[in-house]
């Protein structure tokens, strides 16, 4: 019986090695500068070129889609296992301690962007598949290793991916936690429009921004305050200053006023672990005398936004028995007074409830005089695979062997590659005693949590790939 996780130390320098040369590459999606070689910007490109370019080196034959997905090839059969994968990475957004493309290894923790989401995880993947490979262990399957470079955003590398190539029959992602991840929310983001008020007024509210990614808790907010400044705006910045999490400061502005909020970032799928700088300036912002349209923003965010990631005061909680509860995570905000004034909510919604459902009960909520209320991009539908899959099955039972505790389902708020075919599963690499900083500053993955990945990893593939 092979001993995976000695074969996996033995591993150890190359898989660091190549992982620190991934994580060097800023691949955050970038459209803004993306070419007919890189449509979705050059670190993308560059991440994914690199990864295949490692497996081409090792002896793998490789596939890349139009630079904006790939695929690692193994084995022979009639059905294909699937493993999915991403090269992008969130904005490193600020906060970190070193600088996030520069990778630094302190107290055996590896601290990068990409490192946990999702570098980490897939080297570990990869380094899994090639161990099989070179135990020659015995493969009665097709192995595909996909690779995505835009599944913090649009995933239009994947859905790039399964339009010309086939789909796999099942499969897992290593981007999530252990001991598995058999169900996914619904994920939706929606635009909250508020429609035009007058901005006139002895104090404007002049510009309002927060927020990186719909996906990410915003960890910082700025406003823009003109006109007569209340004397009262000094007690309410103190009194802010003195709640824990958050820090406010202000500068000079043409005629007027700049605030800018601290929070905690956190990943959208459970906004409570973060401290939304946005609604809590909204909140500040809303005890002072703004005008109409100003006034309307922030109210509209303080009352109904503000500490609530369960979306109650929105008239959307719901909660499911197997999927649990939705949240709600208010992540992109941009209000100018002659231009757009906008809230882009990231929804996490449970079977049971649906965007049409979500949209009604918002546009009560905040009035429909008052906004209208629309699905940004694209919503995915609730997944999940049952509990006695032979895949969810196998997945626990090797969970608990490696590690003596033992498996049980898990349904989270995150997306990952896993829902994109009916039998697929995200697993790992996140154990569950971990700290999860997923889309924070500071990201990090124990260098001893991603060799253990591999060693799970392989056993997960060489018993599946049967």
């Amino acid at each position: 019986m092979t001993n995976w996780q000695a074969e996996a130390e033995k591993i150890r320098p190359q898989l660091l090695e190549d992982l620190t040369t991934l994580l060097k590459i800023d691949s955050q999606r970038d459209v803004a500068h993306k070419t007919d070689a890189a449509p979705l910007g050059p670190g993308p490109a560059k991440a994914l070129n690199t990864m295949l370019a490692m497996a081409e080196r090792d002896g793998f034959n490789t596939l890349n889609v139009d630079n904006v997905a790939g695929r690692i090839e193994l084995g022979q059969g009639d059905e294909i296992f699937g493993l999915f994968g991403h090269m992008d990475v969130v904005p490193a957004g600020p906060g970190w301690d070193t600088d996030p493309f520069d990778p630094v290894i302190k107290d055996g923790k590896l601290y990068a962007r990409g490192s946990s989401d999702d570098k980490g995880p897939s080297i570990a993947a990869y380094y899994a598949l090639k161990l099989v490979r070179d135990l020659k262990c015995p493969i009665n399957k097709k192995i595909h290793f996909i690779i995505g470079t835009d599944e913090e955003s649009d995933w239009v590398g994947i859905h790039r991916y399964l339009e010309t190539e086939p789909a796999p029959d099942f499969g897992f992602s290593p981007d999530a936690e252990f001991p598995i991840i058999n169900g996914e929310k619904g994920i939706a983001t929606f635009a909250i429009d508020f429609k035009p008020q007058p901005t006139t007024g002895d104090l404007q509210l002049t510009s309002f921004s927060a927020g990186l990614r719909v996906n990410m808790v915003p960890q910082s907010a700025t406003a823009t305050l003109a006109g007569k400044i209340p004397t009262s705006l000094d007690s309410l910045l103190a009194a802010a200053n003195q709640q824990k999490g958050i820090h406010v400061e202000t500068s000079p502005a043409a005629n007027g006023i700049t605030l800018t909020m601290t929070g905690k970032g956190a990943h959208a799928q459970e906004p409570s672990d973060g401290i939304n700088a946005a609604t809590f300036l909204a909140t500040l912002l809303n005890q002072l005398p703004l005008d109409p349209a100003g006034k309307q923003y922030v109210s509209a965010i303080a009352a109904h936004m503000h500490e609530d990631s369960r979306g109650h005061l929105l008239g959307i909680n719901h909660k499911d028995a197997v999927m649990g509860e939705l949240t709600a995570s208010p992540d992109l905000l941009t209000y100018e007074p002659a231009g757009k004034q906008q809230v882009l909510l990231n929804v996490r919604y449970p079977q049971g409830t649906d965007p049409d459902t979500i949209i009604a009960g918002i546009t009560t909520a905040l009035g429909a005089d008052t906004v209208t209320v629309t699905v940004n991009g694209h919503a995915q539908a609730p997944h999940y695979v049952a509990g006695d899959d032979p895949l969810v099955k196998t997945l626990l039972q090797v969970y608990q062997d490696h590690t003596g505790q033992p498996g049980f389902e898990q349904v989270i708020g995150g997306g990952t590659y896993g829902r994109i075919i009916a039998r697929g599963v995200a697993f790992g690499a996140l154990m569950p005693d971990a700290e999860n900083v997923m889309h924070q500053a500071n990201e990090y993955m124990a260098v001893d949590s991603i060799i253990q990945a591999v060693a799970i990893y392989a056993d997960a593939i060489s018993r599946l790939a049967q």
